[in-house]
């Protein structure tokens, strides 16, 4: 009988930026949940792989701790509670294994429209605000700079105003923000992206099969995100041509086509997007025929 040690916990923002993506990449994996009453956890219905719908910023502490197997979180939140048991002296016990291809923003240093910024030197003895104290000091460290870090938990992008600090550190999706507020993004402190981290704690061999498999499938549906599934028919004169036209694609696929000797079908997944001018290029080189399918999934 299967017991609740042996499935696998999965923690994911309850609200926020990455929540409908994360869930939408474990749909595509082929995972189906039934959700509790209060809306926080997950069960899972054809595989043992739960999810914990928790805040970001406890999602490297649930992992680290081995209370989940895996977690979906932002870099800049991953990196900011690394730092912080870094500089506290603690281990942590996880690992990125996967970047995805959502949720992508910047921490940066932003400073007031009308001031005179001309590089990270400009920081010095100055006041920052930002709720990523760890990461603003690895920064402030590595560039040699002493300044005043100054904690806010929200609404940083006020802190200037008020008179509380000469610039502001924060997350910058559109810049959108800053702009209302009359700032300006002036130095990047880290591009950030959605994660998958896994816990370091040793699991059972039933246990890390069913994680094993689960990653595969990942691997499998982030393997095709842009993909495209091209299938044409072509001169076999211009096959040489036509290939070095095909974009981010592999050896294709030539196949014969029936009643005929100077024609084949041409078939190939393409790694990047596939542009009109791109089929307008191979049409040119003499291709017919042409077919563009997305690709949901694949195992190499």
């Amino acid at each position: 009988m299967e017991t609740d040690s042996q499935r696998i916990k999965i923690a994911v923002q309850k609200s926020g930026r990455l929540t409908d993506h994360s869930l939408n990449l474990l749909a595509r994996c082929g995972l189906k949940f039934t959700k509790s009453k209060d809306q926080l956890f997950c069960y899972g219905e054809n595989m043992p792989v739960d999810l914990l719908l928790v805040r970001d910023d406890d999602i490297p502490e649930l992992v680290s701790d081995d209370v989940c197997d895996l977690g979906i979180v932002g870099l800049n939140v991953v990196e900011e509670k690394r730092l912080g048991r870094v500089h506290n002296g603690d281990d942590f016990r996880f690992k990125q294994v996967f970047e995805l291809e959502f949720g992508h923003c910047r921490l940066a240093v932003a400073a007031p429209e009308d001031s005179d910024f001309s590089g990270p030197e400009s920081l010095q003895n100055s006041r920052i605000a930002t709720s990523y104290v760890n990461i603003l000091r690895n920064y402030l460290q590595e560039n040699h700079i002493d300044a005043e870090i100054v904690y806010f938990s929200g609404a940083v992008e006020i802190a200037p105003k008020l008179g509380k600090a000469d610039y502001i550190c924060d997350l910058v999706s559109t810049g959108g923000t800053l702009k209302a507020n009359g700032l300006e993004e002036v130095a990047t402190v880290l591009d950030s992206e959605a994660i998958v981290i896994q816990t370091q704690a040793p699991l059972s061999d039933d246990k890390q099969a069913l994680v094993d498999k689960l990653l595969q499938r990942l691997d499998g549906v982030l393997q095709v995100h842009g993909s495209k599934y091209i299938m044409l028919h072509a001169p076999r004169s211009a096959l040489s041509e036509i290939r070095a036209l095909l974009p981010g694609s592999e050896t294709p696929t030539v196949l014969p086509l029936e009643g005929t000797d100077e024609k084949v079908a041409v078939h190939a997944v393409c790694r990047e997007n596939v542009f009109w001018e791109t089929l307008e290029d191979l049409k040119a080189a003499g291709a017919s025929s042409l077919l563009v399918l997305p690709v949901e999934k694949m195992l190499a």
